[in-house]
């Protein structure tokens, strides 16, 4: 299966039977994003995470209502 990374336009190869191309097949609105972009953007997070300018934002629960 041919796929191309949202972020860099790369084409590459995935095999027709791997867990990601079904997910890809199954749900269109998944997005491909290819080992080398996914890899830079951890780095930077990571770094974001560290540098202490980086705040974690998770949805309400009902536990947080009163």
């Amino acid at each position: 299966m041919r796929v191309k990374c949202v972020i860099c336009d790369k084409i590459e190869g995935i095999e027709d039977e791997s867990l990601e191309a079904k997910r890809l097949r199954n749900r269109p609105i998944h997005t491909y994003m290819c080992n080398d972009c996914s890899l830079r953007i951890s780095e930077k997070t990571k770094a974001r995470i560290d540098s202490g300018n980086f705040r974690f934002y998770r949805a309400r629960s009902e536990k947080d209502d009163w």
